[in-house]
């Protein structure tokens, strides 16, 4: 009888729905494809000899991935299937920093739609678990934002003084 009441641990994973499962995966597409957008701006501003916004746009890349990584291990911890899908083009120029940096809050903004978006998908399939993974993004994504608007307003005060793009893409660093 001891036997019959060995207390055996036994791991239940309760898996993503469908929906919740291909709503990540295109998550994860979109943050390997910010990735690569900001490895464009990276080489875009070496090439222009603007050192300081090549090396700020190549650890934003390093941290989309990161993103992208976090949320394929989230998928995998709840028993579901992570599928890559093929990466879309990027831009690999911009006219000036101003209007990179405006991409770059323009990009941020469509990413916060999307996380909201999965914040609903998971709200209407009462996937808690899901729903406090999100909200690290949620967080993440106000201090992406206000990054950007910040080098976005410091280049519009700045405007067309080379001088002064200078000094800022030195503190970028």
């Amino acid at each position: 009888t001891s036997k019959n009441k060995q207390n055996i641990n036994i791991k239940i994973i309760i898996m993503l729905s469908k929906n919740l499962e291909k709503a990540l995966n295109a998550q994860v597409n979109a943050e390997f494809w910010s990735s690569y957008f900001y490895l464009s701006m990276s080489v875009h501003f070496a090439d222009a000899g603007l050192s300081g916004f090549a090396k700020w746009f190549r650890v934003q890349a390093k941290e989309e991935e990161e993103h992208a990584l976090k949320i394929m291990d989230y998928i995998v911890s709840r028993g579901n299937k992570v599928s890559l899908q093929p990466i879309a083009k990027v831009t690999q120029s911009w006219k000036s920093p101003l209007a990179a940096f405006e991409d770059t809050l323009k990009h941020e903004q469509e990413v916060t739609k999307m996380i909201h978006d999965l914040v609903v998908v998971a709200d209407e399939e009462k996937d808690y678990a899901t729903r406090s993974m999100l909200q690290w993004f949620v967080d993440e994504q106000v201090e992406e934002e206000d990054t950007a608007r910040s080098l976005v307003d410091a280049l519009k005060f700045i405007g067309n003084e080379k001088l002064g793009i200078y000094m800022l893409t030195k503190n970028s660093v």
